[in-house]
């Protein structure tokens, strides 16, 4: 198959795209200008989301010696006032039961990303802040950056507690030296700003009823240039734009540019509401969140019937192409449409542990390559053409009942029985 030179576009791409910022609004905007070009009608759908400012974020040990940390402060989880707030600090871990009847009043540190039912057990017993960690304490200062996090609704709509990151070689050393009171400052405005979502259609010829979804978020983590992540996926799906603008499908194809995933699967949540009335006729959903990486392996996670992971895996031989397709749930844009009842597929081309890492400075054009960039394009690009072809797509519109229970243990709407 002919290449569409998207691999080039990707350079151009690699910049940090945090949502809702003047950077994804560029990101936005190239994009367009590529579709544009293409000589299709371009669709822009704006949705707000939350972008604090944090005005001030500042940690001090009070006792047993005083000594200050540098910290992020984390979005929308309220303020404390001018002066900060002292009070007993503890290190609760995992936040176990046995670690919670110290919490009331304390500024706690946990050592991981804070989990929902953590966050509840900290408000019910009535925490007056807490830290969690970013990166390890093999970090060295001057190549590392410090997390900013934002909580998200389903956590700050049971109530809100001032949360920090701070370093894990800096929690490492708080905790060796026994700190016992601190004192936390946290200033924020809590605003919202739009992301968008970019569209563009080709209407189908014979079925143009019958809609597939061709999906890929476009922004990144802060300090990122998301490269690899999802800079390839964007340009992905633009590879495959290019091929059907000159073969002309069969069935209408939205191609769709996800804002604001890296936030929560925010643009696709948007799109998937806005759109919620002709969901009946979207068939299936075609997701790519990261490609082109040199030390790495094919994967396609199916929302789906197993018929969907059988027939990937057979033309996955057929074309002669290393991919191993399973069912699940994957975590990108591809699971918004499914919890919605269309059928989906995310590809990807995974790094191994040790290979090239995302949510960093580290995600950069270096570990990518255009060869097996290409060799995954056409792989999507074949599955999608015969997807487009078919007499009939070849799986169910039903999404089955073990992964309707697994989008909902992901979206924490229930609990994962416990083995």
């Amino acid at each position: 198959m002919n290449n569409y030179n998207s691999f080039e576009f990707l350079k151009k791409l690699s910049f940090e795209r945090m949502a809702a910022t003047q950077k994804e609004t560029e990101a936005a905007l190239l994009i367009q200008n590529e579709i544009e070009k293409l000589g299709l009608k371009v669709d822009v759908e704006e949705f707000m989301i939350d972008l604090p400012e944090i005005v001030k974020a500042k940690f001090e040990v009070l006792e047993p010696t005083y000594k200050e940390y540098e910290v992020t402060g984390y979005g929308m989880t309220g303020s404390t006032d001018e002066n900060g707030l002292e009070a007993p600090f503890y290190y609760i871990g995992e936040g176990r039961d046995v670690d919670l009847a110290k919490v009331k009043g304390a500024v706690v540190l946990i050592h991981r990303r804070m989990p929902l039912n953590l966050y509840k057990k900290l408000l019910e017993h009535k925490a007056a802040g807490f830290i969690v960690c970013s990166g390890t304490v093999y970090d060295d200062y001057d190549n590392t950056d410090l997390e900013w996090n934002i909580m998200r609704p389903l956590f700050y709509d049971n109530g809100k507690i001032p949360g920090l990151t701070i370093r894990m070689k800096d929690a490492h050393e708080l905790v060796l030296s026994k700190a016992t009171k601190v004192r936390m400052t946290l200033i924020q405005n809590e605003t919202q700003k739009p992301s968008r979502n970019i569209i563009t259609t080709i209407e189908g010829s014979s079925k143009k009823d019958e809609i597939i979804a061709l999906t890929a978020h476009y922004d990144s983590v802060r300090f990122s240039t998301g490269a690899y992540d999802n800079g390839t996926g964007s340009t992905t799906i633009l590879e495959l734009l290019g091929y059907f603008v000159d073969n002309k499908p069969q069935r209408t194809l939205k191609f769709i540019w996800c804002g604001a995933e890296e936030r929560g699967l925010l643009g696709s949540k948007a799109y998937v509401a806005k759109h919620e009335t002709e969901l009946n006729k979207y068939k299936l959903c075609i997701n790519v969140d990261m490609t082109g990486v040199v030390i790495g392996y094919d994967i396609a996670c199916c929302t789906s019937e197993m018929a969907l992971v059988n027939y990937i895996n057979y033309l996955g031989l057929e074309q002669n192409f290393s991919i191993k397709a399973n069912q699940g749930v994957y975590s990108s844009d591809s699971t918004p449409f499914a919890d919605k009842g269309v059928p989906a597929v995310s590809f990807a081309r995974l790094a191994p542990q040790g290979g090239a890492q995302i949510h960093s400075r580290k995600d950069v054009m270096t570990f990518l390559d255009s060869e097996n960039y290409y060799e995954t394009a056409n792989f999507i690009k074949e599955f999608a053409k015969r997807m487009d072809n078919a007499a009939f797509i070849p799986v169910s519109k039903d999404i089955p009942q073990n992964m309707k229970d697994e989008i909902d243990y992901y979206y924490l709407r229930k609990e994962r029985p416990q083995k």
